[in-house]
């Protein structure tokens, strides 16, 4: 079966699943060596090093409709990746924001707060998760002048539609951090090779539709501070939530990712499945201050709200019969069907991800407590405790 030599999606493609066998680095090689040609894009001001490049200030409503046309195919099928120079600005609060977000890492140093980090070591980088709704809470007025961008909303709805949920992390590498392996992001790209692998080839293709990556610099970004390093087009390799951990296409990436200097305002935005990694800050004294955002599609979420922790608390008892009659293939069922699974949203200022990806699963907590025999009173404490960590 072929996975990789595709570049668009088509009706008899493979819903089979994708293994580390099937990751071909001739396949990789193939699928993203191509070059930008600016004909394609009329709208971008120029390419640098096979990325689109655009100017915030020419965007007009005029011809909206073809430039989110234009940005989205460069997403799905051109590079991955654009740069908006001048997206925010004085009009936007930049400087404001960048100070408000400097005393809340201040406080959260005196308060001797751990930043836990999904691609870096804790402690290497200060960060402040959910900054969107702390943004919004300690400055409304400057949160609305922010968030008012246009350059964010026509890009969002480009890629994901109307209805899009926006969050935030303010994430800053401070001199001497050290650059992060290449990844991919959120849904498939923060989990392991094994479990990405259980889901097949369809998930695969649908998972980058439902995220858009962003990161606006709050600082000059020159190269020696270690902006992101990408990869043009391999958001295009289908197999590629499975291969970037692989040594092989590390070692690829290594050799033939670009990196951009950027200006204080000037924001990128990439398909979530381009392979990227942050830079190493060799400079003396650059903190490299960014908003990563993540916009998620209307579409990641379910049509019913569900009280999963009330469930469990009914089902439990039944649950350890289950368990105690040696069923674990009806336990797992049970378990899947009731409790949530998925560690996001979380509130990390609280379930921060200092020992893994994430924190634990309702599912997790569950199978925790049946095989540790823990009592059902026992197990509705700790679904309380879990529960609050999951409350902003």
């Amino acid at each position: 079966m072929t996975l990789t030599s595709r570049h668009t999606t088509r009706a008899d493609e493979s819903a089979g699943r994708i293994h580390k066998q099937d990751c071909s680095i001739d396949d990789f090689r193939a699928c993203i060596e191509a070059e930008t040609d600016l004909a394609d894009y009329p709208h971008a001001a120029r390419t640098e090093q096979g990325v689109l490049f655009y100017d915030a200030a020419a965007v007009s409503a005029a011809d909206r409709e073809e430039l989110a046309d234009e940005l989205s195919q460069a997403l799905l099928t051109g590079p991955g990746i654009v740069v908006f120079t001048g997206a925010f600005d004085a009009r936007h609060g930049l400087d404001e924001s960048t100070r408000l977000f400097t005393e809340m890492i201040a406080e959260q140093r005196a308060a001797g707060t751990d930043s836990g980090d999904h691609f870096a070591a804790p402690g290497a980088n200060d960060r402040i998760w959910n900054a969107l709704q702390k943004h919004a809470l300690r400055a409304p007025e400057l949160f609305v002048r922010y968030y008012a961008n246009d350059v964010l909303a026509l890009i969002a709805e480009a890629w994901l539609g109307p209805m899009y949920q926006v969050t935030s992390a303010i994430n800053v590498v401070n001199p001497g951090g050290q650059a992060q392996n290449p990844h991919r992001d959120y849904h498939l790209g923060f989990m392991s090779t094994e479990t990405a692998s259980r889901f097949r080839a369809h998930a695969h293709r649908v998972s980058p539709a439902l995220t858009l990556q962003g990161a606006v610099a709050h600082v000059d970004m020159p190269l020696e501070s270690g902006p992101t390093m990408y990869l043009p087009y391999s958001q295009r390799y289908e197999a590629g939530y499975v291969a970037f951990n692989l040594p092989e296409f590390r070692e690829y990436f290594a050799e033939h990712h670009v990196q951009l200097p950027l200006a204080a305002g000037d924001a990128v935005f990439f398909n979530p499945a381009l392979f990227h990694a942050a830079g190493t800050n060799s400079s003396a004294d650059i903190r490299r201050m960014a908003n990563l955002l993540q916009v998620s599609s209307a579409f990641g979420r379910a049509m019913d709200a569900v009280d999963r922790s009330a469930m469990l608390r009914a089902v439990y008892p039944q649950l350890q019969r289950l368990a105690a009659a040696g069923d674990e293939a009806a336990v797992a069922n049970a378990v899947a069907a009731t409790a949530e699974g998925y560690a996001f949203p979380s509130n990390l200022d609280l379930d921060q991800p200092l020992t893994g990806m994430h924190g634990e699963t309702q599912a997790e907590l569950t199978r925790r407590a049946l095989a540790a025999g823990t009592t059902p009173a026992q197990f509705d404490a700790e679904l309380s405790a879990l529960d609050a960590r999951h409350l902003a």
